[in-house]
């Protein structure tokens, strides 16, 4: 389905892989322009090369907030009418108990899950607000902002923050015609997975062996209908999961 007006433009956080690569080939094939933000160069220049010229790569770090700042400043005037924010940047580190997991982990999730959704929402907030009736922003939180399980501790407590977030602008920004969408997936298969285990494949293979996990274009194409909803119709928060993942019992130790 081709989009009705080719200069809205979508800006996607950490576009070089998983959910964020997998949206900015959604909207491009559909016909918005996308601007892809992401920290690693060369897998950006491989995605514009594939998309073509629909696609503004955009290097830089979340959680540089000097960096971010200057970037959205300086958008192209071709990329600058900005109706769509997807707040996909984020990341788990380990899944060891909090008493024995690295403060610096938890630190980086922080910054990145947290405080990189604050800049990037806060500096984009102006020109949504500016598009009025249909701009939207997509924050992707996790069902572990939901749900407890071990070895969650801060990655879980970053998304809770994200829903809760996601809630309060909805308040604020009541009147203006952004809405706000907090899409909390379950059990997915992509690079996310794999840098929360440090690059170990066996450990990667082993969560995922005959799972059924969700896929990036299962989440790609949810950002999609959300913000392409009739105007008046927003969607608070979707929690989405395969068939194959559902809730544990509650734990209990047994002297």
């Amino acid at each position: 389905m081709e989009h009705d007006n080719p200069a809205d433009t979508v800006f996607i956080t950490g576009a070089t892989s998983g959910f964020g690569a997998a949206t900015a080939r959604c909207f491009a094939g559909r016909g918005w322009n996308v601007i892809a933000a992401g920290r690693r160069a060369d897998r950006l220049d491989a995605l514009a090369d594939e998309v073509g010229p629909r696609l503004h790569p955009l290097v830089l770090d979340i959680r540089d907030r000097p960096g971010m700042e200057a970037a959205v400043a300086a958008l192209p005037a071709t990329f600058g009418r900005v109706r769509a924010l997807v707040n996909n940047a984020g990341l788990a580190l380990g899944t060891t108990p909090a008493q024995a997991c690295s403060l610096d982990d938890w630190e980086t999730m922080v910054d990145t899950n947290i405080k990189g959704l604050l800049y990037a929402t806060r500096l984009l907030l102006p020109r949504l607000i500016e598009y009025g009736a249909g701009a939207g922003i997509v924050n992707l939180g996790s069902v572990a902002g939901n749900w407890p399980y071990p070895g969650s501790h801060v990655y879980g407590a970053s998304k809770a923050f994200v829903r809760q977030f996601s809630l309060n602008l909805r308040c604020d920004l009541l009147g203006t015609g952004v809405r706000v969408t907090n899409i909390e997936p379950g059990m997915s298969e992509s690079e996310f997975s794999l840098v929360r285990f440090a690059g170990d494949r066996d450990k990667y293979d082993a969560v995922y062996r005959g799972a059924q996990p969700l896929q990036p274009e299962d989440i790609a194409d949810t950002v999609y209908w959300v913000l392409n909803q009739p105007a008046h119709i927003n969607i608070n928060s979707l929690e989405i999961m395969p068939v194959t993942q559902a809730w544990s019992n509650f734990a209990i130790r047994r002297e």
